[in-house]
């Protein structure tokens, strides 16, 4: 099964992706994420790669979506300093995969 691929982030993220072919979806601090998300999921990607920085923004959105295969949301940390939260989309996303919290501290 082939799938699209897609990045949601800003144009400074974005960039490199489409040079690789994938859609892209450049949006500002300003812009409602949310919105963009939700027309994300109506365009049947198999994989949205989100940026950190912005991916609190659209994470209520993508949140209703988890417990299904498909879009596989994956949050990348970009520019400044990780907030976590990258690490925690990726620990759901691999429990959802495995069935394991493979990331669980202890």
């Amino acid at each position: 099964m082939q799938g699209k691929a897609a990045v949601l982030g800003s144009s400074d993220f974005v960039m490199p992706f489409s040079a690789l072919g994938l859609d892209t979806h450049p949006v500002h601090e300003d812009d409602d994420v949310s919105q963009a998300a939700e027309n994300m999921l109506t365009e049947n990607y198999s994989l949205i790669v989100v940026s950190e920085d912005i991916a609190h923004k659209a994470n209520e959105v993508f949140e209703k979506k988890n417990a299904e295969a498909t879009p596989c949301v994956l949050v990348l940390p970009f520019v400044s300093e990780s907030e976590g939260f990258a690490m925690e989309s990726l620990g759901k996303v691999l429990k959802l995969a495995t069935g394991i919290d493979i990331l669980k501290n202890g």
